[in-house]
C-alpha cells in the first residue's frame, strides 16, 4: 500500500452501498435488494471513489463486490438513470459513460485482487463489474445477461468488448454481447467466463476462503501479477517480456521474496507482509 497520504481524510460512511472492514478484506454489499441492487449515478460515483481510495488505506489486501437480496446486481436503474438520461444534452451523457468506464478501469488498474461473488442475476452493467473482477466465484444458480442491445444500445458498454473476448473469446463475446440472451452459469462456466462454480449454499464460504488466501498471501506479488495481465493485454512478446524483467528484478528484493527463502530452510510458512 502506498505510504503517501494528503490532507484529505478517509471515507468513513458510504451512502449508496455498504463497505464492511475486517482482517484485511473490504466487502462492498450492493445494498438495493428491492431494486436487484440497480446501480444509480450515486453508486457509480461511489464505487470509482472507493476503488481510487482503497490502495491508501493499508487495511485492505482484497476487495470483495457482492449484492444483497434475490440477486448480484440487475445493472442501472431503469428510471432513475435512464429515464434521466432521456433528459440530459449529449455532453452530459458523455459524461455518465466516461464515468461508468472510470469504475471499471479502476477495479482492473487497483493494486488489489477484487472477487465478484455473484448469486441471482448478473445483469448490464452488473454483468460488467462481473466481468471486470479478477476472480467470479459463481452460484449454480446464477445468470448472467450483458443486455445492452435489448436496450437500444451498444453491446460494448463499459468496456465489455475489450474484456469479454479476451476471456471467453470473440466467438462466445459476439453472442453475449450482439444478442444479450441469459446464460445460466454452467454455460457461463464452460465459456470460462467463471472462476469457480459453488453450489447456491456454498457461496459464501467460497468467497470467504478465497479472500482470505488472498489477503494472506503475498500482496505485493498479486499487485504485480494483476498489473501485467491488465498491461500486457495489448502488448508484444518483446516489450512484455522486458516488463516482466523489470517488475520480477525488483520483487527480488522485496521483503517477502527474502521471508519466502527462511520459510523455506525454516521448513516454516512464509509470514507475508508485502513488503
Amino acid at each position: 500500500m502506498s505510504p503517501f497520504r494528503g490532507s484529505v481524510p478517509f471515507t468513513d460512511k458510504w451512502d449508496h452501498f455498504r463497505v464492511e472492514h475486517a482482517d484485511g478484506v473490504a466487502t462492498v454489499t450492493l445494498n438495493r435488494p428491492d431494486k436487484i441492487n440497480a446501480l444509480t449515478f450515486e453508486a457509480y460515483a461511489d464505487l470509482r471513489d472507493l476503488l481510487a481510495e482503497l490502495p491508501h488505506r493499508g487495511d485492505t489486501r482484497v476487495l470483495v463486490l457482492r449484492g444483497e437480496g434475490p440477486g448480484f446486481c440487475s445493472g442501472g436503474d431503469v428510471n432513475e438513470i435512464i429515464g434521466e438520461l432521456l433528459k440530459m444534452r449529449p455532453d452530459e451523457h458523455l459524461s455518465f459513460t466516461r464515468m461508468t468506464g472510470d469504475v471499471v478501469r479502476a477495479l482492473r488498474e487497483v493494486p488489489i485482487p477484487v472477487i465478484a461473488s455473484i448469486h441471482g442475476i448478473a445483469a448490464g452493467a452488473g454483468s460488467v463489474l462481473a466481468l471486470a473482477a479478477d476472480f467470479r466465484i459463481v452460484a449454480r444458480s446464477a445468470r448472467f445477461a450483458f443486455l445492452f442491445t435489448k436496450v437500444g444500445l451498444s453491446g460494448s458498454d463499459m468496456g465489455a468488448a475489450y474484456l469479454l473476448p479476451r476471456i471467453v473469446g470473440l466467438g462466445n463475446a459476439t453472442k453475449l454481447l450482439m444478442l444479450g440472451d441469459t446464460v445460466k452459469a454452467p454455460e457461463a462456466d464452460k465459456y470460462g467466463l467463471v472462476s469457480e462454480l459453488v453450489e447456491d449454499e456454498e457461496l459464501e464460504a467460497a468467497t470467504a476462503a478465497l479472500a482470505r488466501r488472498l489477503a494472506d498471501g503475498p500482496a505485493l506479488a498479486y499487485a504485480q501479477t494483476k498489473m501485467l495481465l491488465t498491461r500486457e493485454l495489448d502488448m508484444g512478446l518483446s516489450p512484455s517480456l522486458e516488463m516482466d524483467a523489470a517488475v520480477q528484478a525488483l520483487l527480488m528484493n522485496t521483503r517477502d521474496h527474502a521471508e519466502f527463502h527462511r520459510a523455506f530452510n525454516a521448513k516454516e510458512t512464509p509470514k507475508w507482509e508485502g513488503r
